[in-house]
């Protein structure tokens, strides 16, 4: 191999090097759907929900970059706000944006919660084992009851029996068609024979890993864990979970949080999403 050869080579080894590590450097982007609103005092930012005044408020992480002259938008008495998709990179505090503001991509339909009694239909399909004590007031006498004791993680009501009729039907909340459904820690023996003395409409008990107590205490920590990162956090008492929304969730988070409550305690989601 001559030196001119091997000069060639070298310099083409470092131009890959250098491109390689430029792209191992950049940082990564972030996209998502939502309205960005300047007013009341602030520049541009990012808002996930929206006060339902004219002109509308809310508040949330800055936008860098943004330029109101380039985008179609709304104003009045000083604010301006539209939804768009913005893409671009965050520091944890802020989004810069890397490219233009988009159309807002189409919204996916609201996760539907599934309220599903866990217990295995009895035979015949559920119903009162006692009509008489199938009433509105038995009901809440059970839930006060089961809400009593340390070890309850939570109560709903299962009407799939109202599947495909309006919420508003006259059949909404009939104490002898629909599921009461109450979750506690621990030994589950005799708890469904004590909530019977006093219901007598269909019921599932069923176990939890956590009481609902603890769902709020960790609720609490976390809020505080994230600060200025939150954007929502609530109790989830059919996955007994809690459920946390951050701005950009990260791998780390992910598992601090697991380290620090337990695996499946939490449910991390995000705002910004990566971009393919």
């Amino acid at each position: 191999m001559n030196r001119r050869t091997a000069a060639f080579g070298l310099l083409a080894t470092l131009a890959l090097a250098g491109c390689g590590a430029s792209e191992a450097a950049a940082p990564p982007r972030y996209e998502a759907s939502l309205t960005v609103l300047e007013g009341g005092g602030h520049g541009p930012q990012l808002c996930t929900m929206i006060m339902e005044s004219l002109p509308p408020q809310c508040g949330g992480p800055d936008v860098v970059g943004w330029d109101w002259n380039k985008v179609d938008h709304e104003s009045q008495g000083g604010v301006k706000w539209g939804e768009y998709r913005v893409v671009g990179t965050w520091d944890g505090a802020r989004l810069t944006l890397t490219e233009p503001p988009g159309a807002p991509a189409k919204a996916a339909s609201a996760r539907q919660v599934d309220f599903t009694s866990p217990c295995p239909a009895p035979d015949g399909g559920w119903r009162p084992v006692d009509p008489a004590k199938a009433t509105q007031q038995a009901m809440e006498q059970a839930m006060s009851r089961a809400g009593a004791v340390e070890e309850f993680a939570g109560a709903w009501i299962d009407q799939s029996y109202m599947e495909g009729k309006p919420a508003e039907s006259p059949e909404a909340n009939d104490p002898l068609r629909l599921v009461l459904n109450l979750k506690f820690t621990g030994d589950l023996s005799g708890r469904e024979a004590w909530i019977r003395e006093v219901w007598g409409g269909a019921l599932c008990v069923s176990g939890a890993a956590r009481t609902e107590g603890e769902l709020r205490e960790i609720q609490r920590e976390v809020e505080a864990e994230l600060g200025g990162g939150l954007v929502s956090a609530s109790s989830n008492v059919l996955r007994n979970q809690v459920d946390v929304l951050v701005w950009a969730a990260t791998d780390e988070q992910r598992r601090g949080v697991e380290a620090e409550h337990g695996a499946g305690a939490v449910m991390l989601d995000s705002v910004l999403r990566p971009v393919a």
